[in-house]
């Protein structure tokens, strides 16, 4: 799987929270280089798992619809 990339936003909107969070649960302030790291480690230790997950339930979700498709042809076959 490639690197889970980030556009600037959004990037930008995370190292905020990650910043914030360590500001109000450890009273610690984060360093521009230290926020950008961290986010770094989370995206590439959770990245891959959530991915993943999206994908497999995608992948039911589809299933699900197609199953539905095929009770339908059926239906209208025995119909007509």
């Amino acid at each position: 799987m490639n690197r889970l990339e980030l556009d600037d936003a959004r990037r930008q909107d995370f190292i905020l929270k990650l910043r914030s969070f360590f500001r109000d649960e450890f009273d610690e302030e984060l360093s521009d280089f230290r926020s950008d790291a961290l986010l770094d480690l989370f995206l590439e230790a959770l990245g891959p798992a959530v991915y993943n997950q999206a994908v497999q339930d995608v992948r039911a979700h589809l299933q699900t619809k197609l199953d539905d498709l095929d009770g339908e042809v059926f239906a209208v076959t025995e119909k007509g």
